[in-house]
């Protein structure tokens, strides 16, 4: 990384900070939609979806952080959190003292089936239908490669022979 940088262009400029912008944006609009109607922030309705599609309900709080692309300190702070609101529970996990699980509550559940009809007119109105099926495509071939340069796959949840 020694010498001068290879600055952005112009259209270079103009897609990063369209990207930027952009996604800063929606997120705040998904979030405030969330709020506003469930008082339920956008990074909490993210984990309950995770735990709702995990096998049992559960997943290991390092699996979480992988899969939000969060720190693992960040997401203990979060599951506190929700797990005073009753949304979710930790479990310790059976043969490995040093694991814990994150349980969906039938509380976060009931929580979480309320506000999916939100959220999701909030992506589809704010970006899934502002693009043509090629659009999306696209997106989802650039963030996908992006992924895949910037780490690995997470992982996906293992089914827990003691569910």
């Amino acid at each position: 990384m020694d010498g001068e940088p290879c600055w952005l262009d112009a259209e270079e400029m103009r897609a990063w900070r369209a990207y930027v912008v952009g996604k800063a944006v929606l997120d705040a609009q998904l979030n405030r939609d969330l709020q506003e109607c469930h008082q339920l922030a956008l990074g909490d309705y993210e984990l309950l979806v995770r735990l709702s599609e995990a096998p049992c309900g559960q997943a290991r709080m390092s699996t979480l952080a992988d899969q939000v692309a969060s720190s693992k300190s960040r997401i203990s702070h979060q599951i506190s959190r929700m797990e005073k609101a009753g949304l979710v529970r930790r479990q310790e996990c059976p043969g490995d003292r040093r694991g814990v699980f994150a349980v969906l509550t039938p509380h976060g559940a009931n929580v979480l089936r309320s506000a999916a009809p939100t959220h999701v007119r909030g992506v589809r109105d704010n970006l899934v239908d502002l693009l043509s099926a090629q659009e999306r495509l696209v997106l989802t071939e650039v963030f996908e490669r992006v992924h895949r340069h910037l780490r690995k796959p997470a992982v996906g949840n293992q089914p827990d022979p003691d569910c």
